[in-house]
């Protein structure tokens, strides 16, 4: 249950949220996220004032991705704690909160979870010493060197030259 009924909220004080979002799900379309695994959801909608909604929540899930050094598939786990302010004031000066129009009967916390998504860090490593590929080759580094010339920066050429000088 990812949307919450405001009367409930009114009754209760607070809202326990859970749900799942799967790959598929029309939360996520347009997105670059590959999910492994469904996007656990779990959280707390509290009233903090009037017209003023706070929804503390936690993410879990596995996405897939490469390697941001040799491009290999790599499963990164997620956990993410996430904190929004859903607002009925139409001039609140938070960039970070979410508008709720007056006449609104529910919550949705999606929007919070898709923006969370999004934004999560997703460099991966498929191990801490990958050595990445061959700027020049492309050939996997960690698969064995390569037969490529080391490159030389042409900024250096002026030093080279004087250390030659001095070795003579």
């Amino acid at each position: 249950m990812l949307r919450v009924d405001l009367r409930e909220l009114t009754r209760a004080g607070a809202v326990a949220t859970h749900g799942e979002l799967q790959q598929g799900d029309p939360a996520l379309e347009g997105t670059d996220i590959a999910l492994r695994e469904p996007v656990a959801i779990d959280g707390r909608l509290q009233s903090i004032g009037e017209g003023r909604f706070y929804w503390q929540g936690r993410l879990r899930t596995v996405v897939q991705g490469e390697c941001r050094r040799c491009l290999t598939p790599v499963a990164t786990p997620l956990n993410l704690e996430v904190g929004a302010l859903f607002t009925e004031d139409p001039e609140a000066e938070d960039p970070d909160s979410y508008p709720v129009p007056p006449e609104a009967t529910e919550i949705d916390v999606t929007p919070v979870i898709r923006e969370e998504l999004v934004l999560a860090p997703r460099y991966a490593l498929c191990r801490e010493d990958c050595r990445g590929l061959c700027p020049q080759c492309g050939k996997d580094l960690n698969a064995g060197p390569c037969d490529c010339v080391p490159a030389t920066d042409a900024r250096w050429q002026p030093l080279k030259g004087l250390k030659d000088k001095l070795r003579s």
